[in-house]
């Protein structure tokens, strides 16, 4: 996969290679040395102990490493800092333990802070390009190529292991150019997913207008309009109603569902959909899932036999209201008007029954319900194929920088 993307564009190979002694990797420039990282980084351990409040905390994310915003903290924090350790900027921090689980386990800082002493602190010789080292180090960790080095239950790495680790290095002026090539091509790329990524959110934003309009005003852009009384609906056509949501759905609790868990039978539905199976159903047929924590900003829609955890309300439709109708009404509910100021957000039955709602006659519901079944799908299928050019692009740049730091193409 990673050869078929790179054969899309050229670049020059090193006139000599040698067997580099490691089969994932294959072969080296001939002129590229091996050296153990006990040349080329060197263990820091200073912790801050009462002065930690002169330091800014950091983390090692996905994104590198990262400043802590503590004047909106989010995540548990221990009661003092005093065992944290210092970072300058231009260290290496390293989690060596939990590799295999771990989505990131090396960051270069751009910050001088603190960072917890769970993990490892490193500073490069300088004689080595810390940039460089970076790539090299983020393209093993995308595959978790340090492996055989792991040891005990908790994939760990001893300190031992890694200092005898043999990294793969061309001259510094080589690696300079090397890193000074990915900057520039990585934030090409980092750009070319942003905007993607933003034009993803347009999509979603536009879906979600979309239904809105429809579920409030209806399709007939010259209907006769009347105020709502309602200030997040506004003006309705002058021929719906507005009602409470108890008088069009049967709002029901979910239950228990551990004494009849199975691997297979009838879905189980919790907070964020299906997660299970069940030997028995609750329920047949059309239903509307609202969540009662965690999840109440997320509708689910659907049609069959299942069971609903206790974290749930299934809704059934009442009085000639139509379901899939009700559900995209479900997805404009403000429910930050009613959910409660906690780490789960959680919203109650009564709240449910007494949000207020425009009802159209059943005919428009259905009518107005196909109409955005039909327009998100193809929202949908925009979304998807932006998520799929984002894949790429990432799949591209992890070609790139596997091929730079390993030697197999060329930079000038």
């Amino acid at each position: 996969m990673m050869e078929a993307v790179l054969r899309k564009v050229k670049f020059e190979k090193y006139p000599t290679y040698k067997p580099s002694g490691v089969d994932w990797l294959g072969e080296i420039p001939e002129h590229w040395e091996t050296l153990a990282n006990k040349y080329i980084f060197k263990l820091k351990k200073n912790q801050v102990g009462k002065k930690s409040s002169d330091f800014v905390l950091l983390s090692l994310t996905l994104n590198g490493v990262i400043k802590r915003d503590m004047e909106n903290p989010q995540g548990k924090f221990p009661a003092e800092f005093n065992t944290y350790q210092e970072v300058k900027k231009g260290d290496f921090i390293f989690c060596l333990f939990d590799v295999e689980e771990t989505p990131r386990t090396v960051g270069l800082s751009g910050f001088d802070g603190m960072i917890t002493g769970a993990y490892t602190v490193m500073q490069p010789d300088e004689n080595f390009d810390k940039g460089f080292l970076y790539y090299f180090y983020l393209n093993l960790d995308a595959d978790k190529r340090m492996k055989p080095l792991y040891t005990g239950l908790r994939n760990t790495i001893s300190k031992d292991n890694f200092f005898s680790f043999r990294s793969f290095v061309p001259p510094l002026s080589e690696q300079t150019a090397i890193a000074t090539f990915l900057d520039n091509k990585t934030a090409l790329i980092d750009k070319a997913i942003a905007i993607k990524q933003k034009q993803i959110e347009l999509l979603k934003e536009r879906r979600q207008i979309l239904i809105h309009n429809a579920v409030t005003r209806g399709l007939n852009p010259d209907v006769k309009m009347k105020d709502s009384g309602v200030e997040w609906i506004g003006e309705i056509p002058e021929h719906w109603e507005v009602k409470r949501l108890k008088y069009v759905l049967n709002i029901n609790n979910g239950s228990d569902y551990k004494h009849i868990q199975t691997d297979e039978g009838f879905p189980v539905i919790g907070s964020g959909g299906q997660f299970a199976y069940a030997s028995e159903y609750m329920y047949d047929g059309e239903v509307v899932f609202l969540g009662r924590k965690g999840t109440i900003d997320k509708p689910l829609y659907f049609n069959g036999k299942f069971w609903a955890v206790d974290t749930m309300f299934y809704a059934i439709s009442k009085n000639d209201n139509n379901t899939r109708f009700l559900y995209y009404v479900a997805t404009t509910i403000p429910f930050k008007l009613y959910s409660t100021a906690t780490a789960l957000p959680s919203m109650t039955q009564s709240d449910l029954n007494n949000h207020i709602i425009a009802i159209p006659p059943f005919n428009e519901q259905i009518g107005i319900a196909d109409y955005i079944d039909v327009a998100t799908t193809k929202i949908a299928t925009a979304i998807s194929l932006k998520e799929k050019e984002i894949e790429k692009l990432k799949e591209y740049k992890s070609v790139l920088i596997n091929s730079a730091v390993t030697g197999k193409i060329k930079i000038n």
